[in-house]
């Protein structure tokens, strides 16, 4: 048992600690992890309760036909547990509940990614495409089929030659009116659907993405549900091929493959066509006239699997993170500080630089998680479900899945080097869940390229602006931005925060940790990034097409840059607004030390921004380091209690250096040599005997020139 399992109901490590002060405060470990539940608590609980049963782990050392084999016949346990059918409608047997199934689906990557990203692509892509694009016809059709795991299928949307362009997709679906029926074909290598889930072997079906071609006119890309396989031999149809793309550097428990398609004929009615429809003489229709925002809404009712990698992102690094300082605090090595006794690895300064940093980060993007997945119910459940609504939950998704599953491959590669040799072993699956999560980063949008529309929708925003602003507002705000950047690029604001500190460290700690003060620096470095970037493409719709992409590009990388700045923002302020949920006062000034600990570390990442920008004093950036090193010595008693709130038991660490061998292990070492030492048996270290000895030296000598000095008095006597 650990030493966190061994202490009583309700107690915190911080309140059990003899080091830490009577004044202390302690964490509520029972309330705080209540809260990090969040909205669908008991979900949750139910999710993690079936993700921790045997039957559904990775078992580590299989081939990956094995793997597959054993991911695939975890999915009827699923289905045998209801653990699939919360999002789908309740005529079929569902419930119609949106953040449930997502906050369900969430906890899965703790039994294995494997199965989570499987049942994604079958129920939460393939299931989800025919229940929100198709029609009611659709849904009676296929749903029991795919719920059931009759119709095991595909989302068939990367090509080799397009990932994230979707718009630019090249297989074509093209109407025969003559037969009321889709040609879906491939004209050429690039144009094959790759990367799929359960195409290489499972797949009977297929939701294929294709530019919808009628009377001559392409109107772009439409969702069609395609037979693949016969049933009962498994087989491609009939001008249906495709290839096993074999193994991955992850994620082997699914059978990703390649589908092409040579003048595949599909009826007319398979067509999902919710969106856009096509009569039987090839007439083209549709509820939303502008094809750009027709293509948007379309992929905006998939946007589930961004907030799903989200939330799976945020699980991987708080099981990381568990385990890591669980670890941290029972291992020991060096002993710096005693003679005798070596030092708790989670004592050691960067030790906890290294971990609380990103703990703080997690506890970040685990609200901002939150925050994500109750704006997607609310669009999802109709109760919000405005295209500004739908607008703003793609943009927050498009930004968040990128900084949780970017953080949580640096969480999992901080935490395996934090353990050392014990971190690399596959029985701490630090190496493992690395690997799974690897193409998180690249797959339901390139995080590069989902941040990029992020920005893409923040310079529209800013545009927005003033678009209508009559000459006088606009002047006003030429020469506020003008009197701004002089103020900061000349030192003025610098001297001015030099003046208000007079000098003192602590004034300009004090400035830096004040909620106000971390929410201006975080909030003026977004707000100067988009107003440079944005003057800086001013008239850039104006100019040919050429030099307006050229003009574009020379600024992408200050895009990218102001998406990401944004992104973190938003997670500071969900950080912030959580600590108002929080009753507790104990639980409360942790956390605030834990969110000042994540905005700080915000800006000291890019202090040469604010440096540069003359955001910040010389005094005031000196400071930001100093703080973040007393807050990590405030943070230190309650790290057990951060993590221990995150609720996952053994049956979901499953990692050998969390199970509190280690604590057994040193306790014997320590025990060992006190023992040794009582007993007056211990032997003599080389060092020290060579000390004395030299000791007994420089007193002998010393002795001797006593000696010849009382001697000389005699004589002279």
């Amino acid at each position: 048992m650990t030493e966190l399992a061994n202490r009583p109901a309700g107690t915190s490590s911080s309140a059990a600690g003899a080091a830490a002060p009577d004044a202390a405060p302690a964490v509520d470990v029972a309330a705080l992890g209540e809260q990090l539940l969040g909205k669908w608590a008991a979900v949750r609980r139910e999710a993690r309760a079936l993700a921790g049963r045997p039957e559904l782990h990775k078992t580590e050392g299989l081939t990956h036909t094995e793997h597959r084999k054993r991911t695939f016949d975890q999915l009827r346990i699923l289905v045998d547990n209801g653990a699939v059918h919360r999002a789908f409608p309740v005529e079929l047997g569902g419930a119609d509940e949106h953040g449930a199934n997502i906050a369900g689906f969430q906890e899965l990557v703790v039994a294995d990614p494997s199965l989570q990203i499987k049942a994604g692509v079958q129920w939460g892509l393939f299931g989800s495409a025919v229940n929100h694009l198709g029609t009611e016809e659709h849904h009676r059709k296929w749903l029991p089929g795919i719920l059931s795991l009759e119709i095991p299928g595909c989302f068939a949307m990367t090509e080799t030659g397009h990932g994230s362009d979707v718009a630019s997709i090249a297989t074509t679906a093209t109407y025969d009116a003559a037969t009321e029926e889709f040609v879906v074909h491939t004209p050429f290598r690039a144009a094959w659907k790759d990367y799929i889930g359960n195409a290489a072997i499972d797949g009977l079906a297929a939701v294929v993405f294709a530019q919808l071609i009628t009377q001559g006119v392409n109107h772009g890309v439409h969702a069609f549900y395609v037979q693949l396989r016969d049933p009962k031999t498994k087989e491609f149809l009939p001008g249906i091929g495709g290839e096993d793309d074999g193994v991955k550097g992850g994620l082997n428990g699914i059978d990703n493959g390649r589908l092409h398609f040579t003048e595949v004929r599909v009826p007319r009615t398979n067509l999902l066509n919710r969106y856009g429809n096509v009569d039987p003489d090839g007439t083209y229709s549709s509820p939303i006239a502008s094809p750009g925002r027709r293509f948007f809404t379309m992929l905006g009712t998939l946007v589930q699997g961004r907030v799903s990698l989200d939330g799976a992102a945020v699980a991987a690094s708080r099981l990381a993170l568990k385990t890591a300082i669980q670890y941290a605090t029972e291992r020991r090595q060096f002993n710096a500080s005693s003679a005798t006794d070596e030092e708790v690895l989670m004592d050691y300064q960067r030790h906890q630089r290294r971990l609380f940093t990103r703990l703080a980060t997690t506890y970040a993007a685990g609200f901002a998680s939150e925050q994500l997945l109750q704006k997607f119910d609310d669009v999802f459940s109709g109760r919000n479900n405005t295209d500004e609504d739908r607008q703003d939950l793609e943009t927050l998704a498009a930004a968040l899945k990128p900084l949780s599953t970017w953080h949580a491959l640096d969480t999992l590669q901080e935490c395996r080097e934090a353990c050392g040799g014990a971190g690399f072993l596959i029985e701490n699956r630090f190496a493992s869940l690395r690997a799974d999560l690897d193409v998180y980063a690249t797959f339901e949008g390139d995080n590069t390229v989902l941040l990029q529309l992020v920005a893409k929708r923040l310079l529209a925003d800013y545009a927005k602006e003033f678009r209508n602003v009559d000459f006088g507002v606009l002047a006003r705000y030429v020469v506020g931005q003008a009197t701004g950047a002089a103020i900061h690029r000349t030192g003025l604001r610098g001297v001015a925060q030099f003046v208000a500190d007079s000098g003192s460290v602590q004034k300009a700690a004090t400035a830096l940790k004040d909620e106000a003060g971390q929410r201006a620096l975080l909030t003026e470095r977004v707000q100067a990034m988009v107003a440079e970037v944005g003057a800086a493409l001013k008239g850039a719709n104006k100019l040919p097409q050429q030099q307006a992409a050229a003009l574009f590009n020379s600024h992408q990388h200050e895009l990218i840059e102001a998406a990401q700045a944004h992104a973190e923002l938003l997670q500071w302020e969900a950080f912030t607004e959580a600590l108002g949920h929080t009753s507790d006062p104990g639980t409360k000034t942790v956390l605030t030390w834990l969110r000042d600990l994540f905005g700080l570390s915000l800006i000291e990442k890019n202090l040469a921004w604010y440096l540069m920008n003359g955001r910040l004093s010389m005094q005031r950036a000196r400071t930001v380091g100093e703080y973040i090193n007393r807050l990590l010595v405030k943070i230190r008693p309650h790290a057990l209690d951060l993590v221990d709130a995150f609720g996952y038991g053994p049956e979901h660490l499953r990692a050998a250096i969390a199970t509190g061998a280690e604590k057994a292990r040193q306790d014997e070492a320590r025990e060992f040599f006190r023992s040794q030492r009582a007993s007056g048996q211990a032997p003599v270290d080389e060092k020290i005997l060579l000390a004395r000895t030299a000791q007994a030296g420089k007193a002998q000598s010393g002795t001797a020139q006593s000696g010849k000095s009382q001697s000389g008095k005699v004589k002279r006597g």
